[in-house]
């Protein structure tokens, strides 16, 4: 095989790859883009290494051919036989090339074509259709006239309802003005039907529900697709603040996870004389909290009146309205453990004095609090009574404190009992505690004029205070659509698995904290 038939093959093999991508819908793996890089580096090479034998042949000009030994004896009938063979293998292989690259088999079996020629016919259409070796050196799956439309489509209702996309579909926004109506006629005319606009609205939506499990029909997709964006939008964009103090983790089933232990620190190291042995240490384990997933989800559906009335609403803002509720759900679970104090894996309540990490009596946010929550963190010990590290990193704090909290950290001097200025020793602290206060815990604990605790956490990476686990670390909640009997309407699952665990006790301080009351004096 010489090198330009080696060369022929490569860019082949990079057809392929990048074939079996558009047919999946989907952009290359990492494997494929790897392997897609290597040929094209190889195919360089080679097209250099051919240009400069091509240039060395036309000055040094080309060198007589060797003399053709004379042909042996053959059997006739034989040499029949193998031309028949050497034909049918040719028509196999143009046929199978031409069926890989959309060109028409009958021309080249026709007119005699050899398959190095069909070869080299693919590759100029390959170049001429969607070159699998675009200007940047990255492959990309070209898209089709249809996917365009659908994803513009589909931006457009997103926009169309208010909400901001950073990068929209080219013509999302000329899309902008159509009705869902404008929408399924457009889809319905290029899927053949006719008269359409002479239809009423309830006409064309019995067309669309006849269209629910036809997995080419353009309206359900595009429905789809734009439910799916702005549900992601909406769980980005809900303020929650669980995330900033809770460890994410992940779990691969929906059973009880119970056998997770923690293995015990090692021993010191001891001093080994000249000529002495070495001490064996011994290990030992201790059983963590246990970890269990479960399933949480609602239900929302696309009416025919919906679709009757334009409502665009129950497309884009609905579906994010759910999303950001699975954030806000978690977020609410999490501070209900904070504030309800449950008894945790060990049969005492989280916080307690048998833990150490309740303060005796309730303050409100003073220095002399703070120094002593941050004490009581760092004296903490583990479960082998070894001494634990741990940086006071987050404090939690109801709505109404955060105030306090920013003078009390970013004060510099504090006035003594003698009026006098004094360093202030928290100041250190401003730029590694950060200060998170979220109001579900003053919906938790009654709203103002009661008493509303608040915590010292330590650094994640010190200790594993609550994990929120998701099944196989999906956060993000799914959404599908389906058919439920009886339902006039295109009808849509949101649901979301998570599991909220107390992992250790150890990572926490509560101060009980005191009466907050309410700052805002309305008539």
């Amino acid at each position: 095989m010489n090198k330009k038939q080696k060369r022929q093959q490569k860019m082949l093999r990079q057809q392929e790859i990048v074939n079996a991508a558009k047919t999946a819908g989907r952009d290359l793996t990492a494997e494929e883009q790897s392997e897609f890089d290597s040929l094209q580096r190889e195919i360089e090479t080679l097209t250099s290494e051919i240009e400069a034998e091509e240039r060395q042949a036309g000055v040094a000009g080309q060198t007589p051919p060797a003399p053709t030994p004379a042909a042996p004896q053959t059997d006739p009938a034989a040499e029949t036989q193998r031309a028949v063979t050497e034909e049918r293998n040719r028509i196999r292989s143009i046929t199978t090339i031409c069926r890989d690259f959309g060109l028409e088999a009958d021309t080249y079996i026709q007119n005699g074509s050899t398959v190095d020629a069909v070869r080299e016919a693919a590759l100029e259409h390959v170049r001429q259709h969607g070159a699998p070796i675009p200007a940047q050196g990255r492959a990309t799956v070209t898209e089709s006239a249809e996917d365009k439309f659908r994803a513009a489509a589909a931006d457009a209702l997103v926009m169309r309802s208010g909400m901001a996309l950073a990068n929209p579909a080219d013509g999302a926004r000329q899309m902008m003005g159509m009705t869902l109506r404008d929408l399924a006629i457009e889809c319905l005319s290029a899927e053949g039907h006719s008269g359409l606009n002479r239809r009423s609205s309830d006409e064309l939506y019995g067309m669309l529900q006849r269209q629910f499990y036809n997995p080419t029909a353009a309206f359900p997709a595009i429905l789809d697709n734009a439910i799916n964006k702005a549900y992601v939008e909406g769980h980005k964009t809900v303020a929650v603040t669980f995330d900033q103090w809770t460890k994410k983790g992940s779990l691969k089933d929906f059973k009880t996870h119970d056998n997770n232990y923690l293995a015990g620190p090692v021993g010191e190291f001891l001093e080994v004389p000249e000529g002495g042995e070495l001490k064996h240490d011994v290990f030992g384990d201790e059983k963590l909290p246990t970890r269990k997933l479960k399933t949480y989800g609602r239900q929302f559906t696309l009416t025919r009146q919906a679709f009757i009335n334009d409502d665009i609403d129950l497309v884009t803002r609905i579906p994010a309205k759910y999303a950001a509720s699975a954030r806000k759900t978690i977020n609410k679970q999490c501070y209900q453990v904070l504030v309800g104090n449950p008894a945790i894996y060990d049969g005492t309540p989280l916080f307690s004095s048998a833990h150490m990490n309740l303060l005796a009596k309730g303050t409100g946010i003073t220095k002399e609090a703070v120094q002593g929550m941050i004490l009581a963190l760092q004296n903490q010990k583990d479960q082998f009574g070894e001494a634990i590290i741990i940086r006071p990193a987050i404090i939690i704090v109801p709505s109404g404190y955060m105030f306090d909290m920013y003078t009390l950290f970013y004060s510099p001097t504090i006035n003594t009992e003698g009026n006098t200025q004094a360093v202030n020793p928290l100041y250190r602290y401003k730029d590694s505690i950060t200060v998170v206060e979220d109001p579900t815990i003053n919906a938790l604990c009654g709203g103002f004029g009661n008493v509303m605790p608040w915590w010292l956490l330590g650094a994640k990476d010190d200790t594993d205070f609550m994990e929120v686990d998701y099944l196989n670390g999906q956060e993000i909640p799914t959404i599908r659509r389906m058919e439920t009997p009886g339902t006039l309407g295109f009808v849509w699952d949101i649901y979301l698995d998570w599991g909220v665990s107390v992992m250790d006790y150890r990572g926490a301080i509560k101060n009980p904290g005191i009466e907050v009351k309410n700052p805002i004096n309305l008539a």
